[in-house]
């Protein structure tokens, strides 16, 4: 027997507000249980909620999620597998050109600082 989740526990379970978690399902991300006014999150939901976190945290738009999440209803688990492969590729490249811009960001504010410092040690 699978347990569901409240809209409440999802939120804590998840850390995410209840605004957060109405948008994911008013944009079709998630499509819970409901028993009047209550909604209800099976596991089904709850793996999706987690591939939706996990698609944010890497940097991929709800569109490209929610995209992907449709792949696996149409076509199934093989198709899904092979179009996560080309979006993390892609991904991949954008989140190496981040950290070099980042990287470069941090190397000036160094150097600006110490120059800075200088002035002022001396």
């Amino acid at each position: 027997m699978s347990e569901l989740l409240s809209f409440k526990e999802m939120c804590e379970r998840f850390d995410v507000t209840a605004r957060t978690l109405r948008y994911y399902e008013y944009i079709e991300l998630l499509n819970p249980q409901k028993e009047g006014r209550s909604r209800f999150y099976g596991p089904r939901e709850v793996a999706r909620m987690t591939l939706i976190l996990r698609g944010r945290r890497f940097g991929f738009s709800l569109e490209e999620v929610r995209q992907w999440l449709l792949i696996y209803d149409q076509k199934g688990t093989e198709e899904q597998n092979r179009v996560w492969i080309e979006m993390a590729d892609r991904q991949l490249g954008v989140l190496a050109q981040q950290r070099e811009e980042l990287e470069a960001a941090i190397e000036d504010l160094r150097q600006l600082r110490d120059q800075v410092q200088e002035t002022l040690d001396s």
